[in-house]
């Protein structure tokens, strides 16, 4: 048996959670001087009715190696011989290594024991944590080993495709998880960003004036990135606006040949300190890793541009 664990920043939603037996260790905020637990003692909806009205910048911890611990020992007890731990990057938390000290911890315990235990450092944010976890839940579901499911989230985890557009830059500024020369780039355009990972962290990788203009820039890249072979399913997410997220799946119903699962899900209470208000976010498999930065995005724009003029007016006398 296979046990599948994560923190709470993967932001899969509750059912998810529930049908495949999937347990979190919950990051911690501080609002005000309180102290809540992501998606236990603080829910979404109630964060983000609040959050334009915190005067100090909430803060965020990982959970300690207890609670990971915690949730291992209870694996055990339950009869599961294997346990696959997904974390959220390295890069922008210490979630990772809290999961790597409780396992050392699980067997100084337990020297004895003849469990398998891997942390995955998943170099993925909110649902590109979530991505793998569910298409490792998925693959145990098919019957997948525990080493192949191991190998599976070793290879494939920088392929995860992650795409963030913000209202603004603000509360990813203050959090620290974008780069400062990213964070100069987008304050500097006053237009809507749109990040990916690089290494593990989170940069600015193109800009869009208006919301139409992101969701066109989501599908354009998905039908030319997605590895049909890998991505039967695929989430969006969002912070405060559902109707963004809906409007995304039906453009992407419309636009593109994608028949597989298209999950819509809110990103968290930890996630939404460094988004904050009006984000909307889509996750799948890239076939190939094509680079990506602001930079290329806009040679590639203009490049698009003048082939679209041409294809106009080249015939017109």
């Amino acid at each position: 048996m296979i046990k599948i664990m994560a923190d709470s920043t993967c932001d899969l939603s509750q059912e998810i959670l529930d049908k495949y037996d999937i347990s979190l260790a919950s990051l911690t905020i501080s609002i005000e001087d309180k102290v809540y637990r992501d998606r236990i003692d603080m829910k979404p909806n109630e964060f983000y009715s609040i959050i334009e009205e915190i005067d100090k910048a909430p803060t965020t911890a990982m959970p300690s190696p207890a609670d990971f611990l915690g949730i291992m020992n209870q694996a055990v007890l339950k009869g599961y011989t294997s346990i696959l731990c997904i974390c959220m990057s390295s890069g922008t938390s210490g979630s990772y290594q809290s999961a790597v000290i409780a396992k050392e911890y699980f067997f100084e315990e337990n020297k004895d024991s003849k469990i398998n235990i891997h942390i995955v450092d998943s170099k993925c944010m909110s649902h590109g944590s979530g991505w793998l976890i569910l298409k490792s839940a998925r693959l145990r579901e098919r019957g997948a080993s525990f080493e192949e499911l191991v190998d599976f989230n070793e290879t494939y985890k920088t392929n995860i495709k992650h795409f963030l557009s913000v209202d603004d830059l603000d509360h990813l500024i203050k959090s620290g998880r974008l780069t400062n020369a990213s964070a100069f780039i987008g304050k500097l355009l006053k237009i809507k960003p749109i990040m990916s990972m690089q290494k593990g962290k989170g940069s600015i990788v193109a800009k869009e004036r208006g919301r139409k203009k992101v969701l066109e820039h989501y599908v354009t890249e998905f039908i030319k990135r997605n590895d049909k072979a890998l991505t039967d399913f695929i989430i969006i997410g969002y912070t405060s606006d559902i109707t963004y997220a809906e409007n995304l799946k039906l453009k992407m119903a419309k636009e593109t040949d994608f028949t597989g699962d298209v999950y819509i899900m809110q990103m968290g209470v930890v996630v939404g300190t460094h988004v904050g208000l009006g984000a909307v976010s889509m996750f799948f498999a890239e076939k190939d890793r094509l680079k990506d930065n602001l930079l290329i995005n806009e040679v590639n724009g203009l490049i698009h541009k003048k082939n679209e003029f041409l294809k106009k007016y080249a015939n017109k006398q």
